[in-house]
């Protein structure tokens, strides 16, 4: 091999090893955004949990307040923005 030639195989090489480090780095930022990602999603998931409990906890609330005639308690559900002039809806069924 003339010195040409390892010149070259050099630069190569050097190259590789700058894309292979590029690589890594990006590999590694994928993760993080990844385990961001599955973060938002999980809360996300919980949050949906939490509505279905909370349309309970208001039906609940408003079917209380109406049975026993509570104006405190249609105060605090009225300033929360629940009307209690329609009948209040259900809870559905599970499936």
């Amino acid at each position: 091999m003339n010195k040409k030639m390892k010149i070259a195989l050099t630069v190569c090489a050097a190259l590789i090893l700058l894309l292979v480090i590029v690589n890594i780095l990006i590999a590694l930022g994928n993760q993080s955004i990844q385990n961001e990602v599955a973060e938002r999603q999980q809360e996300i998931a919980q949050t949906i949990q939490l509505e279905a409990l909370n349309r309970q906890l208001i039906t609940v609330l408003a079917n209380m307040a109406l049975k026993t005639n509570d104006d405190r308690l249609k105060k605090l559900l009225a300033e929360t923005g629940i009307s209690l002039d329609a009948a209040p809806e259900t809870a559905p069924a599970e499936k």
